[in-house]
């Protein structure tokens, strides 16, 4: 490995397939850009301004805590339910949960850092536990100093999520070496578009569908070719992608008409639309065509590289082998693929199973409620986008590597330059590249002796 390191296949491309690659890719990269800059959104204040207190977050570290009897209710004041009395050290008994009492934390961050301040501990309905040593976040309202201004907010989880984080770059970059550091950097690149354009520019009242495109298609331009390099077979997955995502909107918006669901599904969609008059229909098609991106991208760069490595193993393949052979790898690859989306999308939604699994819905009446059948749609939707990413980028790869293979056929023993390798050379090039992906396919030209003066 040296300088000449390449993120992906470097047989030599069709002039023509490079061409026809570029005029498509340099006018969607041109409408993405004018996009992006027209829909970024300004600094103006993306909704209406809410009354009330300001709220300040500030960090601390429990340093004891003293649990106490839970109030019962219902039950009169001073009652006590049986086997609920503390237990004398510090500790309840019985059937009283370890939430009731008060807790000294010393603040970390904030106007009070260093001090010690009691607060109480949450004990609704499915707050978390707390004890000595943790770290936590308060509320504490701005302009309050006193003793009892403060409330538990949550853990703090700063510490643990930095140290997960840095397991998970390590891990990429020590499996994939530069493809991996690339890969994150890309990661990057996708959390920076959405975090400071999608977010911000629906909140600002563009078109969420609009918006969602033209941030898709930016992640994808920039993305694709900063993973796996400025080559035909990447250019051909992008172009595929993209196709597949348009493809993906048209039907998730024919399937949200037709079971006429509005986006509104819970408290979150319905304070959008009131309060920040956000089209919630939009929103949702938004999220199927965001979330159809990361598997699409998959299987458009696996078929792309399919179709690379059968044309250069066999040069004498044709437009039709070549898409029967690498469709065959793509039917394995949406076989498994289609059991993921499934799966992920009924462990996001299995809470809301086990409601309708307790209230003794039937099966047809909770397929047909608006969340559950929101969900359907974005799961048809993106597995139908899904499985077409075969056929479309597996013909875009196959038309390239069939033209390379014309070329090649068509070439006599003149056009062939005297450095070119022997067919030798070349299976031992495509054993080494085999073993070692990040090796040049070809080796680099060596320096030849000047030619002897001729004669005069």
């Amino acid at each position: 490995m040296g300088a000449e390191h390449s993120h992906g296949p470097t047989t030599p491309s069709s002039p023509g397939a490079v061409r026809a690659t570029l005029a498509v890719l340099i006018p969607l990269a041109l409408a993405t850009l004018v996009a992006l800059v027209w829909l970024w959104p300004d600094d103006r204040d993306p909704g209406p301004a809410k009354s009330g207190a300001q709220q300040q977050h500030v960090t601390g570290t429990i340093i004891s805590v003293t649990f106490k009897q839970c109030p019962v209710v219902g039950a009169p004041e001073g009652d006590t339910p049986p086997g609920a009395e503390g237990s004398g050290d510090g500790k309840p008994k019985g059937r009283t949960p370890a939430r009731c009492g008060d807790a000294k934390v010393e603040l970390t961050s904030g106007a009070q850092s260093g001090q010690v301040v009691t607060t109480e501990l949450p004990s609704g309905p499915g707050s978390s536990r707390y004890g000595p040593g943790d770290e936590i976040v308060l509320i504490a309202m701005a302009g309050d100093a006193g003793a009892g201004t403060y409330q538990i907010s949550d853990h703090e989880r700063s510490v643990p999520l930095w140290i997960v984080g840095a397991a998970f770059i390590i891990t990429v970059i020590a499996f994939g070496r530069l493809r991996g550091l690339t890969a994150l950097i890309g990661l990057g690149i996708t959390f920076a578009l959405l975090l400071t354009f999608l977010i911000p520019a629906i909140l600002a009242g563009s078109p969420p569908l609009l918006v969602a495109i033209v941030c898709a298609a930016a992640i994808i331009l920039v993305v694709l070719f900063l993973t796996h390099g400025f080559t035909v077979p990447t250019a051909i997955a992008v172009v595929g992608t993209m196709l597949c995502l348009a493809l993906t909107g048209l039907l998730a918006t024919a399937a949200i008409d037709l079971t006429h669901l509005s986006g509104i599904t819970d408290d979150s969609s319905l304070y959008l639309d009131i309060d920040y008059n956000i089209n919630t229909k939009g929103l949702l098609l938004a999220s199927i065509i965001i979330g159809s991106l990361g598997v699409l991208d998959d299987v458009t760069v696996t078929q792309a590289v399919t179709v690379t490595e059968l044309a250069r193993a066999n040069p004498s393949y044709g437009f039709f082998q070549l898409y029967r052979a690498a469709t065959r790898v793509g039917r394995a690859h949406i076989a498994s693929v289609i059991n993921t989306i499934i799966l992920a999308y009924a462990g996001a939604s299995l809470p809301l199973l086990l409601m309708f699994n307790i209230g003794n819905m039937p099966l047809g009446q909770a397929l047909t409620s608006p969340v559950l059948a929101q969900e359907i749609v974005r799961a048809v939707a993106g597995t139908l986008g899904l499985i077409a990413a075969v056929p479309i980028t597996t013909a875009l790869a196959a038309l390239a590597g069939s033209r390379r293979s014309a070329d090649v056929s068509d070439a006599t023993p003149d056009d062939i330059p005297a450095s070119a390798p022997s067919p030798t050379a070349t299976r031992a090039r495509a054993m080494a590249l085999y073993e070692d992906p990040d090796e040049p396919m070809w080796p680099a030209p060596t320096s030849s002796p000047p030619p002897p003066d001729s004669a005069t």
